[in-house]
This record gives structure tokens, sequence and C-alpha cells, in this order.
């Protein structure tokens, strides 16, 4: 009997994932001069006039390196932290256009040369 045969007997199946995180940063995007509405979507303070800003998006692992990443941003350029999850390895920052690229830019040639991650090339709309 074949794994195909014994779920159809069985009628239920069981699927484990397993996470092995590798030393990398998948995304790293830079979003020039959003929308208002999406800085309100994403939860960020409603307050701080965001004309000609950006967002700078970021997802790493191990996720716990997110914290290291926005150390880095912060102390690289005058950005602001819109979000940093050491759980799924997501920071978003926010700032001018080359203040969040600078912060971007920062983080990756960081881990990169220092930590030995794989890193991806900032993207940008």
């Amino acid at each position: 009997m074949d794994i195909q045969d014994r779920l159809s007997s069985e009628g239920k199946a069981r699927i484990i994932q397993e996470l092995v995180p590798g030393k990398q940063i998948t995304i790293a995007h830079l979003i020039a001069n959003p929308d208002n509405e999406l800085y309100v979507k994403l939860g960020l303070n409603p307050d701080i006039d965001y004309s000609k800003s950006a967002i700078g998006l970021i997802t790493i692992s191990p996720a716990e390196t997110a914290v290291i990443a926005a150390d880095i941003a912060t102390k690289a350029a005058g950005v602001e932290l819109g979000f940093v999850d050491r759980f799924s390895g997501t920071l978003i920052v926010t700032g001018t256009i080359s203040e969040t690229e600078a912060a971007l830019r920062a983080i990756l040639d960081y881990v990169k040369e220092k930590m030995g991650f794989t890193v991806c090339d900032i993207t940008r709309t």
C-alpha cells in the first residue's frame, strides 16, 4: 500500500513542516513616496508628515537578526522604526528616500560582510 492509498483509506493527511533558516535577506525593498493610506494600513504613526518619504522593508532569516538590522538602520541613517518582528524576521523603517536607502544598504552591507549572510539586491517602487 503506497502513501496515496493510505491517505485515501484513512481520510486525512498529516503534514510536518520544518523551517531551517539560512543566513539570508530575502527581501530588501524601498517604496518611494507611498500613498499616506499605506502608512495607515501598516499601522505606522499617522501623525508624522510622510510627504516625500519612503518605506523600507527587509525580510531576514534567522528572524532574530531583525533586531540587529533595526539597530544598524537607526545608527546608519535618520530613519524611524515602523515595525520590528523578531519572530518573522520583518523590519519596516521610514524616512526620506535617501535615509531609507542608506539604512537598507547599511543593513545589507553589514550582514553580508560581518555576518556572512547571503543578500538580495534592493528593489524599488
